[in-house]
């Protein structure tokens, strides 16, 4: 049998199973705090999900915190794994922004993947440097919140 999208499969182990008995599961309607009545089979407890969802919040808050922790990094040799993981979560958020058709965002992740790029190394003084880390963790934490890639149709 093949399973339903976000559901467990029809007769699978997870689905909720009556008892030998039959007396358990009877009536399987029950009260919430509030008072109302919910079926045994409302998962979703009557809320409706939004029509969009954000993505690039988990890889942009990331990124933010590597930039911020990686300042004590900066003239050092182990900067480099720092400027790699940046660069790939400044791609994946990109990815993200493209999808979400925030030309902004995009554009702007865009400089930061070229910025902290670290096979192409750009010559930028370090109090330059720890300045636009800083500005760099705030740009992703803006657009991972911006951010709004449109849910497929179910």
């Amino acid at each position: 049998m093949t399973a339903r999208k976000g559901r467990p499969a029809i007769g699978s182990s997870q689905q909720a199973a009556s008892s030998p008995q039959g007396s358990s599961r009877q009536g399987s309607s029950r009260q919430d705090s509030r008072g109302a009545t919910q079926g045994s089979g409302s998962g979703r407890d009557g809320r409706t999900l939004p029509d969009f969802t954000r993505p690039a919040l988990a890889p942009s808050l990331l990124a933010a915190v590597v930039l911020l922790a990686c300042v004590a990094f900066l003239d050092s040799s182990a900067f480099v794994f720092a400027r790699w993981g940046v660069t790939v979560l400044a791609l994946i958020v990109l990815v993200f922004a493209i999808r979400g058709r925030a030309w902004w965002a995009a554009v702007l992740t865009a400089a930061v993947a070229v910025c902290w790029n670290p096979v192409v190394v750009l010559p930028i003084p370090g109090q330059l440097w720890a300045a636009l880390q800083l500005v760099a963790a705030a740009l992703f934490i803006v657009v991972g919140i911006a951010v709004k890639v449109p849910r497929a149709a179910d």
